[in-house]
């Protein structure tokens, strides 16, 4: 890290782990001092740069020429050791290589496929509702927020029936490996073997439905878009990109619709909001909150000169609460305008599932305040641990019918 550049520069350097369980029960308070301290700051355990204010994180992802994803969007540096996997063809590909990629996916994730998709969505979600209200008291993520994606996404994708166990595993797996080598990652990678087994199998063009947005992906190699070897590859970032983004996104949204239940009420007295309040909840809560990018070559960011091949670690999530950015950051208010939060990134890197998990996301939120008058929480909810990802683990509640 060019630390006698940055001391020269003024760049103040914070003595802050953010991959450190303690700062993943709360981190609120460490984004507000990583944004109040500057708008670049060294963090010395790791030895990268970070920004934590809108401005900059925006600034970050929207130069993928300076600042590089095919290093690696983890604190590993691709040009220094060897990934854990093979690159994600999108994920962790610049241009022209990710333009081409990200274009078939694009084609198959598009607004005219999900509107074909719709249907099949808010009845999934509807089918969801009615066992909950038979329920009554459930686990909001177990029982929902993981439950109604599992039920609808990886048919839509074309996956078998059976092994489907492993595609939540596989997510959890690859967003704790961007982190830096500490127990989370260590552990997650040690396990992983079955998990990506079991998607490598799946991403293969025999084993995934005909009609279904995998073999829609498979068909471009016929067209000479993509080559057989990326096909499969292509298939694996919807896996991971596609299920536990929309999982802790939902989960979310719940947890929003607990703690804030004037909100509740106001989205039961106008469904049209169900999109936005589900979008409010991305940026509050941001369950991805971070990604790395590496620089190209040395560059100036607002005033601090960094070198060329260093870490800069993006907080997405304290970017959607810089009070710089956005009024009253702190509240949840699902009639606010949503729009620019970085909860899926920006740029040509933006979460490519975001339609997928905003087509959920709503679905859901509509159907449920069709029919339940209040969700109160009834225990006490558990944090799910991730490197990248903030989500419950757990979240009991109960419902009454409306």
């Amino acid at each position: 890290m060019s630390t006698p550049g940055s001391a020269v520069a003024g760049v103040p350097h914070l003595d802050v782990d953010p991959f450190d369980m303690k700062f993943f029960a709360d981190p609120y308070p460490t984004h507000e001092l990583l944004r109040e301290t500057g708008p670049v700051v060294c963090l010395d355990k790791w030895k990268v740069f970070g920004v934590a204010r809108y401005a900059e994180v925006h600034a970050v992802l929207n130069d993928p020429v300076t600042f590089c994803s095919s290093r690696g969007v983890g604190l590993s540096d691709f040009k220094k050791e060897t990934p854990w996997r093979p690159p994600s063809l999108i994920l962790e590909a610049d241009p022209p290589e990710h333009t081409r990629t990200r274009a078939v996916l694009s084609t198959v994730l598009s607004p005219t496929v999900m509107k074909g998709l719709r249907d099949r969505f808010a009845a999934a979600a509807e089918a969801r509702v009615d066992a909950l209200l038979e329920q009554r008291s459930f686990d909001a993520i177990a029982d929902l927020a993981e439950a109604y994606p599992l039920s609808i996404f990886p048919d839509a994708l074309g996956l078998k029936p059976e092994g489907r166990e492993h595609l939540i595993p596989y997510a959890s797996l690859v967003f704790n490996a961007f982190g830096p080598p500490n127990e989370l990652r260590k552990e997650a990678i040690a396990r992983s073997a079955p998990h990506q087994a079991y998607v490598t199998d799946q991403c293969q063009r025999d084993n995934l439905t005909p009609g279904g947005i995998g073999a829609c992906i498979h068909a471009h190699v016929d067209k000479g878009a993509i080559t057989a070897t990326e096909a499969p590859l292509l298939v694996r970032s919807l896996l991971s990109a596609g299920l536990d983004t929309t999982v802790n996104g939902i989960g979310a949204a719940v947890y929003c619709m607990v703690r804030f239940p004037d909100q509740w009420q106001r989205l039961r007295g106008d469904l049209t909001l169900a999109r936005n309040a589900f979008e409010e909840a991305v940026r509050f809560e941001s369950p991805v909150q971070t990604f790395f990018r590496t620089t190209t070559r040395e560059v100036e960011l607002s005033g601090a000169t960094i070198g060329e091949g260093e870490k800069v670690l993006m907080f997405l999530a304290a970017a959607n609460r810089d009070p710089r950015r956005w009024d009253k950051p702190d509240s949840y208010d699902i009639t606010r305008r949503t729009s620019g939060h970085v909860g899926y990134g920006s740029g040509i890197h933006m979460c490519v599932g975001q339609l997928v998990a905003r087509l959920e996301g709503e679905t859901m939120l509509s159907a449920l305040a069709r029919r339940v008058a209040s969700i109160e929480i009834t225990g006490e909810p558990k944090r799910r641990f991730n490197n990248t990802l903030r989500g419950l683990d757990s979240l009991p509640v109960t419902i009454t019918p409306a």
